[in-house]
């Protein structure tokens, strides 16, 4: 399975998300008009806006840095989509979600 498949896979599972492509190939995923994700162009690195402290443990596993997208965002590019990359993909999924959603 890709990065792309698991989080199209986990955000159908969430209430009002919107799915956008952009030219290149990029995929962001909002809620309410606000991006919480986004997909690279070549399918090989997510980012998630997170609260301050999920983000800086998130920032700690492997193959995670913070992103330039601005404070609580993580950029993950997994060296391998095994279980643990995926349990990681759909969990911050959720939670930046989660963050928006609460308004």
């Amino acid at each position: 399975m890709s990065l792309r498949e698991l989080l199209s896979d986990a955000a159908a599972g969430l209430p009002d998300v919107e799915a956008g492509t952009r030219p290149g190939g990029e995929v962001t995923w909002s809620h309410a008009g606000r991006p919480f994700a986004v997909l690279s162009g070549d399918g090989k690195a997510a980012e998630f806006e997170l609260d301050a402290a999920v983000a800086a443990a998130a920032a700690r596993t492997p193959d995670v840095v913070p992103s330039g997208r601005g404070p609580g965002w993580v950029l993950f590019r997994p060296a391998a989509l095994d279980d643990h990359a995926a349990d990681r993909v759909a969990a911050w999924l959720a939670s930046a979600h989660l963050r928006l959603s609460r308004g």
